[in-house]
């Protein structure tokens, strides 16, 4: 099994993975280190790259994805490190999310996240599920939490929140109220390409930090560094002892593309 893993802020490498090499696709160029981690062969994309020379509003996601399609990932896996809007989940812990809020479905240049931008595309279709994470990957995610002896909740919902400005307490009032767990600036397009091309895939999250207004006080920005810097360890961890309980499944994608050739 060959998994992509796109990690983020604070995590700019991957214990295992080579130098980055630049893959190209119809979407522009791409950064893909190739390596193996226990025993399982890895494709990893920073999001961000070294020296997070990409905020958000720099990502290209659509290029990101489909390298890791042109080298054949099996499934992908992200992580990300989050601010909570739910007051419930403690600092430090992990979220294996499995519900998105993503309303406005767009990239950062404003263009609609998706890859069916051309008429007539025989690939091109309706993505449709129930949840837009795939059950296995999710499983192999909580069981490699748990291994790695991390706080973990199992199910929560990831909302996608435009950058790179951090958001008011109105906005995140207006989140938690719609049921929203968690938020950050990058993941929910990941979810959606992958849908789009059938790849199963599954959102990891670290909470960091409470979003503008949840608590009281603001989370201090010394032990939101702190939680940042100690997240690439987390995620190191569970990757090392999820990454073989998947290489085990046959994952499957969320949902199907309902396509009209």
């Amino acid at each position: 099994m060959r998994v992509g893993v796109i990690t983020g802020t604070g995590s700019y490498e991957l214990a295992g993975a080579g130098e980055p090499e630049h893959i190209a696709t119809a979407y522009g160029t791409a950064l893909v280190s190739r390596g193996t981690v226990s025993g399982v062969e890895v494709l990893h994309v920073s999001r961000h790259e070294e020296g997070h020379r990409r905020l958000s509003n720099h990502v290209n996601h659509r290029a990101n994805v489909a390298a890791l399609r042109t080298l054949e990932a099996d499934c992908v896996i992200s992580v990300t490190v989050c601010g909570a809007t739910d007051t419930a989940v403690p600092l430090g812990s992990l979220i294996v999310f499995d519900d998105l809020h993503y309303l406005a479905n767009r990239l950062p240049d404003g263009s609609l996240c998706t890859f069916y931008t051309e008429p007539g595309d025989p690939q091109r279709g309706h993505w449709i599920y129930g949840g837009p994470f795939s059950p296995e990957v999710r499983a192999a995610l909580l069981a490699g939490a748990r291994e790695a002896g991390q706080t973990v909740r199992d199910g929560g919902c990831y909302a996608h929140v435009d950058g790179p400005r951090f958001n008011t307490r109105s906005e995140i009032r207006l989140l938690a109220g719609a049921g929203v767990t968690a938020v950050s600036q990058t993941a929910a397009p990941e979810a959606v390409l992958c849908g789009e091309l059938e790849m199963p895939h599954a959102l990891l999250g670290y909470a960091t930090d409470y979003a503008n207004g949840v608590e009281s006080e603001p989370t201090p920005v010394e032990e939101l560094l702190r939680l940042i810097g100690a997240s690439k360890g987390v995620f190191a961890s569970v990757l090392s002892a999820a990454l073989p309980v998947l290489a085990r499944e046959d994952p499957s994608p969320a949902g199907i593309v309902y396509r009209f050739d």
